[in-house]
């Protein structure tokens, strides 16, 4: 997949070998054509095809809808039938957002994503079946899949539109094999500090904290200054921060001296004091 956009159209090039294909069936609205074409590319599904669309293919109001995934709209390709668009296939899986009396492998997104990705390695070709925008998949599509995906949604208000559904799954088939990290600090032109670090500045910290007086309650004192070490150690405190907490104890130090230590009456209180 590259990236990029020409005149509005984004550059997408379908890796060598086997995707997984997104076969619709018998879709009611251009608009939706569309939207499917958008989420696909986003996840990195290439192959489209659609199965006895209501008003026709192509259609010019698909375009606006799938934010220049035009690639993926051109290259779709109409059939009659549901068994004439998977004959190809080695495995189908069905979409079914409702129980129906079959006995068949249920997936979640998830797993049918994994699935797919151990499919694809295998050389297979694969295609998952999303039924029309009223009703979905009758039994009769169904029949021409040997695994069905359901999502885990809320049971009180499970309904998605037919992008939301093939965006769902083309998340999880892209985050399959994606690297990123689940966490991460930015940190961009610095780096988390060491724990020396951080220890040379709550040393200073305390010092001066002691020389205006804030640390004067010597029954407090232990438990103030382990609250302020647990503060600053909790979180990753990059060099950067560090420097201008540096910066900010030199300044109230400077301002300290200038006026001479207050008199202790004039302190501020204690934390929690």
């Amino acid at each position: 997949m590259t990236g990029g956009r020409k005149d509005g159209r984004a550059a997408l090039t379908p890796p060598e070998g086997e995707t997984p294909i997104v076969v619709l069936v018998r879709p009611q609205m251009a608009r939706n054509i569309g939207s499917t074409a958008r989420a696909m590319a986003n996840g990195g599904l290439f192959h489209l095809r659609i199965v006895a669309p209501r008003d026709g293919w192509p259609q010019a109001d698909a375009y606006p809808s799938a934010s220049g995934a035009d690639a993926i709209l051109d290259a779709a390709t109409v059939f009659d039938s549901v068994p004439a668009a998977v004959a190809d296939c080695h495995r189908v899986l069905a979409t079914c957002p409702r129980p129906r009396h079959v006995v068949v492998p249920v997936r979640t997104a998830r797993a049918a994503a994994e699935d797919l990705r151990d499919i694809t390695a295998r050389g297979l070709r694969s295609a998952v079946l999303f039924g029309p925008e009223r009703a979905g998949l009758e039994n009769e599509d169904m029949a021409c899949a040997d695994t069905l995906v359901r999502y885990p949604l809320n049971p009180e208000h499970m309904s998605l539109n037919l992008a939301q559904a093939v965006m769902i799954l083309a998340y999880e088939w892209w985050t399959a094999a994606e690297t990123t990290p689940p966490r991460v600090l930015m940190t961009n032109e610095t780096h988390v500090a060491t724990k020396g670090e951080l220890e040379g500045f709550l040393n200073r910290l305390v010092a001066e904290l002691d020389a205006t007086g804030f640390l004067d309650n010597i029954e407090k004192r232990p438990g103030m200054v382990r609250n302020l070490r647990h503060w600053f150690q909790r979180g990753e405190v990059t060099e950067q921060e560090l420097r201008t907490l540096h910066g900010v104890v030199t300044e109230l130090s400077r301002g300290r001296m200038r006026r001479g230590r207050p008199e202790k009456d004039d302190a501020p209180p204690p934390w929690g004091g």
